[in-house]
């Protein structure tokens, strides 16, 4: 650059008048854009996660993140986690899981309840039915939510069950939440009146929207798409 030409806009002049850039702006090649969320394993904000899908999903949400930052704590959610399932989702799922319950028993019914006689029938038949039954529900949903998250009904609704600290599939916790949901429908009124009221605690619970159930194996139930 000689002498009595300017130096370019916000370029600083040194001693000798020469421009330090080199005569070359620094800023006129743009550095390589890197997204700072594909470090850990996230899309950008706004556009669609990154093949090997939502971490969250996968169990592999780093160092507890999710637990420092909960729906419904300052900050709110982190990015990449999915939202809360809506209370119609869950209805509709468990309801599609209660006909398994009817299903199984029709079934226990069958095998324990002699309808020729009215004393088996009021008694020991109807307890051992309900034992099966009941007994059977809670193996199903044991097994569905250890394997993946999803019942019958929650595969059909699109959520899932997910631990609350780091979203992963739920393990052994999904026997704690199935057996906190099934068994005490054994007790008869006192059952029902449980069930009741468990089921409907997530209307009114914050921030996680959790059942009792929820609470007891520190999960969560959140949408998958």
């Amino acid at each position: 650059m000689s002498g009595n030409q300017p130096p370019g806009y916000g370029y600083p002049q040194g001693g000798s008048g020469q421009d330090p850039y080199g005569q070359q702006n620094p800023y006129g090649q743009q550095p390589p854009q890197q997204n700072p969320y594909e470090s850990g394993g996230y899309a950008a904000p706004g556009t669609p996660p990154a093949a090997g899908g939502n971490p969250y999903d996968q169990g592999q949400y780093a160092q507890g993140q999710y637990a420092q930052a909960p729906y419904g704590a300052p900050g709110g959610a982190p990015a990449g986690m999915p939202p809360l399932a809506e209370s119609g989702q869950r209805f509709l799922a468990r309801l599609i899981d209660t006909g398994v319950l009817i299903a199984f028993f029709v079934v226990a019914t069958a095998l324990f309840v002699d309808f020729d006689d009215a004393t088996a029938m009021s008694f020991s038949g109807n307890i051992m039915a309900s034992l099966m039954g009941y007994g059977l529900y809670f193996v199903y949903e044991g097994v569905m939510l250890s394997r993946d998250g999803q019942t019958l009904g929650k595969k059909a609704m699109k959520i899932r069950v997910a631990m609350l600290a780091d979203g992963r599939v739920p393990g052994s916790a999904g026997w704690i939440r199935a057996a906190v949901y099934a068994l005490p429908g054994v007790i008869s009124c006192l059952g029902v009146i449980f069930w009741l009221l468990n089921s409907l605690w997530h209307l009114w619970d914050k921030p996680y929207q959790q059942c009792l159930h929820d609470k007891a194996a520190k999960t969560v139930v959140v949408k998958t798409s």
